[in-house]
């Protein structure tokens, strides 16, 4: 790999801010000055930049608890991206695969390898996506039947895939878990609102394989296990 790539790689360097570096003598090869941004770096060379050692950033796979009022975007929006929550160098290079709304609080996946990312939200995939929903009030008997079987969704040509309901033990009734293999926009809220009822709150705890760590406070995040990647 050539050094001033190697640079921008490792770094926040860009790779023409990378190639003043070297210009200026900050960088170190084996201990060496090096200013040549086309030398060839090895396994057996060490580089330092100022001093300081440096690693090759490889490719990454996080676990991010989203907080509700941040965007899953990478771009600035109206709200604060999830990626400014991410205490890592090039966060410019990562990107998230299987969005949350806003007001959706859970489990994000960030990653900056787009064949993973594809893998995981392809709708030929049909990976279950299962959430804790709150509702405004309990739900109608046959709820179920009427999620597995599939819903039309207002300005809909195709009725939903089949999803499951769980209505979990609570005193208002109004908890349930719900698992789906799509990700249309706004499409739980709307699934319910075509049920006569509306969400109040909205929390992602898996996708497919991976599921949120517990551990994990809300804004909170993690690396993948290499078998959570390879789940994928």
């Amino acid at each position: 790999m050539r050094l001033d790539r190697f640079l921008s790689e490792s770094t926040e360097l860009t790779r023409s801010l990378a190639k003043k570096a070297l210009h200026r003598g900050e960088v170190e090869v084996n201990g060496d000055v090096v200013k040549n941004a086309a030398f060839k770096l090895g396994d057996e060379h060490v580089v330092r930049w100022l001093g300081e050692p440096l690693a090759r950033i490889g490719v990454r796979y996080l676990m991010l608890n989203k907080p509700a009022g941040y965007e899953c975007t990478t771009r600035p929006g109206r709200y604060p991206s999830v990626i400014e929550l991410l205490d890592v160098a090039k966060r410019g290079r990562l990107h998230i695969a299987g969005r949350l709304d806003v007001d959706t609080t859970g489990l994000v996946l960030i990653t900056e390898d787009g064949q993973w990312s594809h893998r995981l939200t392809s709708p030929r995939r049909r990976c279950d996506k299962h959430y804790l929903v709150t509702l405004a009030r309990p739900l109608a008997e046959g709820a179920e039947t009427a999620l597995a079987e599939g819903l039309m969704l207002e300005g809909e040509d195709k009725p939903t895939l089949p999803a499951r309901l769980e209505r979990l033990d609570d005193a208002d009734g109004v908890r349930v878990r719900l698992v789906i293999q799509e990700g249309r926009f706004h499409q739980i809220k709307r699934m319910f609102a075509a049920l006569d009822n509306e969400v109040v709150a909205l929390h992602r705890e898996r996708i497919g394989e991976i599921a949120l760590d517990p551990a994990l406070a809300a804004g909170e995040w993690r690396e993948l296990t290499q078998a959570e990647i390879d789940t994928v």
